[in-house]
């Protein structure tokens, strides 16, 4: 099966950042803007308008240029094109301080309230950057700063109105400092759980790749030996079948020549199940295929066992609806969560198959069991390779495993909700169509890997 890649992919960190920076300087640029209309208009003051307007002109000019270049492309064509170095934003950074130097150079330099607004760039540069682009940032704002002591031009505006402009200036930092660094930081921590998710999927494809080279060894190793039971059973059954007619005890002989013709079909059927699994075992091998969803049930329900009975809910509308998937790996994925829904129902109960549209491109299905569910601490393991609930001898403990594999290697979801004497409920959410698609080749975002094995369970 080809990889695809359906999920958003996790985007670099730099590219968090830049989107971010980007709001915080249109941010700045109008609070600017504002402040000085405030201070001239409002607080009486004789503020030179025409030349602060052309430093915060100098920011808006810069903004508007940081948007053509990073986000240009991506509206158009909806991913990023461009990729975002650190330095690029360290840069933009010294941009703002150098504004912000100029601003407050023609409003009364150190006598500006407004100067606690260093301590924002500051407060930034240590979230966006690395310690050695922090610690460039401080420097340079305190050097900024130590300038305006020998060198500004007056601030022409009432005492009391100083103290005014003082308050407003404590607010604008804290809030700047209070919402954007919160956003900021939380922004990245949802990176970060993306990235968690990510590393959890790679991983469990790189045991799947282990389980599928043992399953292809196993295929190879048994072939030889299940050959030689076939040929034994039916050089046996030859033997009985003769002796039964020489024999006056014909019915107790007619029972072994059926239990060696078992014999014979059981070895069989491992073989054919040997020889998918050496087909598809590590392989990406099967193509995305076009069926209904009638059919990709039909194909679930092959070899289920008649008891318990499994109930299927689905509307004759959506019976018929097309979808675009793997659909012999799809099908057994889910035979396996169905087979697991029979082992854990009582005798006399039945299994719930429903199935669902959700939203326009995705299916969901629910398989629900009335058996006696199981506890939080056996939940959080469920679907850990060769960990199982099942007797021994009754299961190995990797078709969970598997079938999440598959679901998730074709964009999926599979999640379980099961609680003690109230029996389990696992929900699959498919895309409907599975066609693949190349990332963009010069995005700064990693993409999740995915492969699965053909044969689930």
């Amino acid at each position: 099966m080809r990889a695809v890649a359906r999920r958003t992919e996790i985007p670099d960190r730099n590219w968090v950042n830049i989107q971010w920076l980007a709001r915080v300087r249109w941010a700045q640029t109008a609070g600017q803007a504002a402040t000085v209309l405030v201070g001239q208009f409002v607080l009486d003051g004789l503020l030179p308008i025409t030349s602060l307007f052309l430093v915060i002109g100098t920011g808006l000019v810069s903004n508007l240029g940081l948007e053509l270049y990073f986000f240009g492309d991506r509206r158009r064509e909806g991913a990023p094109t461009r990729t975002v170095h650190e330095w690029q934003l360290a840069l933009l950074m010294m941009i703002d301080v150098a504004i912000l130097t100029g601003l407050l150079y023609l409003t009364g330099g150190p006598h500006n309230p407004f100067g606690l607004l260093y301590v924002v760039q500051i407060a930034l540069a240590t979230v966006l950057l690395r310690a050695g682009w922090a610690w460039i940032l401080s420097g340079l704002s305190v050097v900024s700063f130590g300038i305006l002591l020998v060198a500004h031009e007056p601030l022409v505006i009432s005492e009391a109105n100083r103290a005014i402009g003082a308050w407003v200036a404590l607010g604008v930092a804290s809030a700047f400092v209070g919402y954007f660094l919160l956003r900021i930081t939380g922004a990245l921590a949802e990176r970060d759980r993306e990235l968690t998710q990510a590393r959890g999927l790679a991983a469990r494809q790189e045991r799947l790749a282990s389980l599928a080279t043992m399953a292809a060894g196993a295929a190879h190793e048994l072939s030889t030996p299940l050959g030689t039971v076939a040929l034994a059973a039916k050089e046996l059954e030859r033997a009985l079948m003769k002796a039964s007619g020489e024999e006056a005890a014909a019915p107790a002989w007619t029972d072994l020549v059926g239990d060696a013709r078992l014999i014979r079909e059981q070895v069989g059927r491992c073989r054919t199940i040997l020889e998918q699994m050496a087909q598809g075992a590590g392989t990406v091998g099967e193509s995305v295929a076009a069926c209904t969803v009638g059919e990709l049930l039909e194909e679930t329900m092959v070899g289920i066992r008649p008891a318990p009975t499994v109930h299927r809910d689905v509307g004759a509308e959506l019976f018929r609806s097309s979808l675009r998937l793997p659909r012999r790996a799809v099908s057994q994925a889910l035979r396996s969560l169905v087979t697991n829904a029979q082992d854990a129902s009582p005798a006399g109960a039945s299994v719930v198959v429903s199935v669902w549209a959700s939203g326009d491109d995705a299916l969901a299905l629910s398989i629900r069991d009335r058996g006696a569910g199981m506890p939080s601490e056996v939940l959080a393991r469920i679907g850990e390779p060769f960990f199982t609930t099942k007797a021994p001898g009754r299961g190995m403990g990797l078709g969970l495993f598997l079938a999440r594999a598959v679901i998730e290697g074709v964009g999926g979801t599979l999640q379980i909700d099961s609680k003690t004497g109230e029996g389990t409920e696992v929900r699959v959410t498919l895309p409907t169509d599975v066609t693949p698609r190349e990332a963009p080749a010069t995005s700064s975002r990693s993409a999740v890997p995915r492969s699965v094995v053909s044969k689930p369970a």
